[in-house]
This record gives structure tokens, C-alpha cells and sequence, in this order.
């Protein structure tokens, strides 16, 4: 998540610092080859293979297509928050049990995620994410069937395993599939992916159960993502999900592995995406259950979340431009980091019927999710930067995807227990604030990382 979710994951992994090659050119990830001493590389290990060629005609339109799945992919993991209120009344779903829905599906990056960095590239980008897709229907079919609490877990669980065989490739996909000259552009709007499927999800969802049912609604994802599989068998071509790079026989997945675990950078990106990704799933994915409570009428309910969900938007392409303008990646997660704990604070602070006026209460929101739209696209960026070698790329991503989504597993349960403890949510400000005070901390950390990385690059 933000997908924030997710919130949106390896959005920006591919362009950051790169410039356009000249037309004619072959697609390459960043320009010029990092010097091997530089970027800590051992001289041979990698073999450089030029990039192909987009294999289809229609670039453009299979690269929608690509971005498209991912969006289908992000609606099961913002498809249960419209609906808790709905399963409390059908299943007797308990506060802290919605807590445990809201963030099942990110069981399969918080344990896989590292291994699918490392492997996903061999599986074939079009055919992970064709399966993908086909875990997503079938497992959203079958809890359109559920009858109890502990059956939808674990089909969350399922769902988990399917979105992260969509999420991970297609950013290597997208690179393929467009000219040189739009690579940029179009994974900047992959990057927004996330926070875009839990808007419309919270958008669409009440309306749509209101008037069918919650199954219903779980019948609907069933259908869109094995429509969405289809679609990418006929319109994305098989030669466009080739592997880029190739290793050296010597390089093993397990020294990638082990070079990508014993630096530090990609642990301080990973944890503080954690931070950030533990609150944000957590105060955005109990914003309906929250209004149901206080009488809001379900359409405004829909659309008030949404709005909070999609402003995230904002602050990620705003974080992607000022870093082309050189603003300092600290700065950002700090001013990401302060907002957040503010917003949080006065979004719920005081007791459930006083504390400050409504409207001034959901402002907060708003700037919660935006501003803190600055911290994932920030973080992606440093996960390229600080990676430990050029072919632990995706490696460093799949850490830092385990970690953001051990953050959206952990938060939301965490809010649920102290706002029954409190008997209410006036104290879900001092959950969340903790997040950003040691996300402010792991960004000063970072920033010594960028210095070290400067000081040793001019030796």
C-alpha cells in the first residue's frame, strides 16, 4: 500500500537519476554502467544485455494493460475496508479481527518478499503476472463463499501471494514495453497504482454492496482480475517478458542475498517504509468503520475515504519532482515523518464526541495521507542508491517490499487493540506517532548513508 498504500510498490526503481538515451537508442536502465569499484560490484559479474526492443506495435496500449493488472491486483488489498462494516453484521467479525483482514493480504511480502526479488525476473514478468491474477480470481471466489472469520484469513493470505506476483515484475515489464523516451512517464504513472485502487475501492465498494451485498463485491474482484488476465495473454506480447541482465554463473542467489542483507542502507530503507506503511494502511483503512460509527450516510462515508486515500497520490508524484530538482531525500522523509504525527494527533485526538470540529478533523486527514505521500516515493528512490551492487536491485526492492508490507500486517491490528483498550479512537494519534518519531530517526541514519555513499564515490 500505498497502497497505500501499498501502498504502490518498485515504482520509480527504473528512472531515478537516469537520462533519456538518444532516439535509436537500446532501453537501458540507468544510461552509463555504474563503474564496478563504485558500486561495489565484483569485475565480471554481471553480463550486460542490451535491453530489447518494445515487441509491440502498440507499445503504449499494452503498457496501460500492464498498469491496468496492477490496479485490478491493488483492489483485493483495498476491497475489505468498505466491507468491514458489512462482515461485522454477517460474519461477527470483532474490531480486532477486521484488523487482521485489513492487513492479511500482506502475509505474502512480509515473508516472500525478499525471495521474490531475487527470483522474479526467471520466472518471466507476463507469466508471473498472468498467475498472479488467476491466484487473485480463484481466491476471491472462494471467500465470496465464506462462511466463517478464520476461512477469509487465510483466502487473505492467498490473495497476498497473488498480488505479489503481480506487483513485483511489472515495473521491469513497463520498461520493456515503451520507447526510451517514455519510460519515465509511464512508471510514474505506475507509481501511483496503489493509493488509486484503494480510492476507487472505498469509492465503489459501499455503493456497489449496498445495493448487491458483500459477496457480491467479492464476486466482482473474482471477475475483474481473470478478465485482467486475459487481457494481458492478448495484448502484452510474450517477447516483452524476457529477462534484462544476465548473471554470472558464480553469482548465486544466495550472494545477492547475503551482500543485500549485511549493508546497511537497504535495512534503514526497509524499516523506515515499514514505519511509514504501518500508519498510513492503518488510519486510511479504518476511516469507514469510523464513520459508520459516527452516523456518516455510507455514499458521503465512500467518497470521504476515498478522497484520503487518493490525495496520497499528490505526494508521491510531488516527491519524484522536487528529487529531480535536488531537494535533499531527508528533508522529504522528515517533513513526511512530522506531518503525519501532527495529523494523526489532531485527526483523533479528544474523545468521540468532542475534541476539534469535524471538517478541521478530516483536513487532517487529507494531510496526513498527502504530505506522507512523500516518505514511499522518497524511499524508492534510496533503495536504488543505496543498493549494495547494480545486480542486487531487485533484491534491495524485495527487502524493502517485506518490510513495507510487515508494516501494513502489523499497523492495523496495533490501532484496533488500543482503540479497545480506549474504547475509542481518541488515541490512535499516539500509535502512529511512535511510527514517525522512529521513521524521523531512520531518516537522519539515511542521511549519513547519502553522505558516506558522496565521500566515498570522490576518493
Amino acid at each position: 500500500m500505498n497502497g497505500g498504500g501499498c501502498p504502490e510498490f518498485p515504482c520509480n526503481r527504473f528512472h531515478l537519476g537516469a537520462k533519456a538515451p538518444h532516439a535509436g537508442a537500446g532501453v537501458r536502465l540507468f544510461g552509463a554502467k555504474p563503474s564496478p569499484v563504485a558500486r561495489g560490484d565484483t569485475p565480471g559479474a554481471m553480463v550486460q544485455a542490451p535491453a530489447p526492443a518494445p515487441a509491440s506495435s502498440h507499445p503504449e496500449r499494452a503498457a496501460l494493460i500492464v498498469i491496468a493488472a496492477g490496479v485490478c491486483a491493488a483492489l483485493h488489498v483495498g476491497k475489505l475496508a468498505p466491507a468491514i462494516a458489512a462482515l461485522q453484521a454477517a460474519l461477527g467479525l470483532s474490531l480486532v479481527q477486521a484488523g487482521f483482514l485489513l492487513s492479511g493480504v500482506q502475509i505474502a511480502g512480509m515473508t516472500l518478499g525478499l525471495a521474490f526479488g531475487v527470483v522474479a525476473d526467471g520466472l518471466g514478468a507476463r507469466r508471473s503476472m498472468v498467475l498472479g491474477l488467476s491466484v487473485l480470481a480463484l481466491a476471491s471466489a472462494a471467500g465470496a463463499l465464506a462462511t466463517s472469520v478464520p476461512w477469509l484469513m487465510a483466502l487473505r493470505a492467498l490473495e497476498g501471494f497473488g498480488f505479489l506476483m503481480v506487483a513485483l515484475p511489472a515495473p521491469g515489464l513497463l520498461r520493456r514495453l515503451v520507447p526510451p523516451g517514455r519510460v519515465s512517464l509511464v512508471l510514474g504513472v505506475w507509481g501511483a497504482y496503489m493509493p488509486f485502487a484503494t480510492a476507487l475501492a472505498l469509492l465503489l465498494g459501499p455503493l456497489w454492496m449496498g445495493w448487491l451485498g458483500w459477496r457480491a463485491w467479492w464476486w466482482l474482484m473474482a471477475v475483474l482480475s481473470a478478465l485482467m488476465a486475459w487481457g494481458l495473454v492478448r495484448g502484452v506480447p510474450d517477447g516483452a517478458a524476457t529477462p534484462g541482465p544476465t548473471l554470472a554463473p558464480g553469482l548465486a542467489w544466495s550472494s545477492r542475498m547475503a551482500r543485500t542483507l549485511s549493508a546497511p542502507g537497504p535495512w534503514l530503507v526497509a524499516v523506515c517504509f515499514a514505519m511509514y506503511s504501518s500508519q498510513w494502511l492503518a488510519v486510511v483503512g479504518f476511516l469507514p468503520i469510523i464513520y459508520t460509527q459516527a452516523g456518516v450516510p455510507g455514499p458521503l462515508m465512500g467518497v470521504l475515504t476515498a478522497l484520503a486515500a487518493a490525495v496520497n497520490i499528490l505526494g508521491n508524484v510531488g516527491s519524484g519532482r522536487l528529487l529531480q530538482r535536488g531537494a535533499a531525500p531527508h528533508h522529504l522523509l522528515a517533513t513526511g515523518f512530522v506531518v503525519m504525527a501532527l495529523a494523526a494527533t489532531a485527526a483523533f485526538a479528544g474523545s468521540p464526541d468532542g475534541g476539534l470540529p469535524a471538517a478541521v478533523r478530516y483536513l487532517a486527514v487529507l494531510l496526513f495521507s498527502g504530505v506522507g505521500g512523500l516518505i514511499p516515493a522518497t524511499l524508492f528512490s534510496l533503495a536504488v542508491r543505496l543498493a549494495p551492487s547494480e545486480h542486487t536491485l531487485s533484491t534491495t526492492v524485495g527487502w524493502v517490499q517485506q518490510w513495507s508490507s510487515l508494516g501494513q500486517f502489523a499497523g492495523p491490528p496495533l490501532v484496533a487493540w488500543v482503540a479497545s483498550l480506549a474504547g475509542g479512537w481518541q488515541h490512535t494519534g499516539l500509535a502512529t506517532g511512535l511510527c514517525s518519531l522512529v521513521g524521523l530517526a531512520l531518516s537522519w541514519g539515511l542521511a549519513r548513508q547519502l553522505s558516506q555513499q558522496a565521500a566515498a564515490a570522490t576518493r
